[in-house]
């Protein structure tokens, strides 16, 4: 499963398309919105994707993970639009027969899509707005 959606994320959907009978370590990490940022309080989040090209790269990183970790199975869902506190953004799940390897590969995983894909978030607040620029 790799998603790109303007739809709520559903954790178990993203979680249950990597179990694998060979696997003994399945990781999920969500990505929520915040309420506060530096003392502001988050009123919104606005997500917007440069859509094929998130697209491939979810795909290309997808493929490194899976060649280098031995994963099993890996999933990324990531949101884009109008989000309110407390909704999911990003799920990335894996399954491996390990733990040490699931978590790695899931901690790779979200650092690169931060770092790689063409997703940018605006943080809305009562008094204005700000586009972040995220930097694992």
């Amino acid at each position: 499963m790799i998603d790109i959606q303007t739809e709520p994320i559903d954790p178990e959907e993203v979680l249950s398309s990597v179990v694998n009978p060979l696997g003994g370590a399945e990781v999920l990490f969500l990505g929520r919105v915040r309420s506060e940022t530096d003392g502001r309080e988050v009123v919104h989040l606005d997500y917007e994707a440069y859509g094929d090209m998130a697209q491939s790269e979810l795909e290309d990183l997808v493929q490194q993970v899976r060649g280098a970790n031995d994963v099993l199975g890996i999933a990324v869902s990531h949101r884009i639009g109008r989000l309110k506190v407390g909704e999911i953004a990003v799920a990335v799940a894996v399954s491996a027969e390990h733990r040490p390897e699931a978590f790695r590969a899931c901690r790779w995983m979200i650092d690169k899509v931060k770092e790689r894909v063409p997703i940018w978030k605006k943080e809305c607040f009562e008094d204005g707005s700000k586009w972040v620029v995220e930097h694992p």
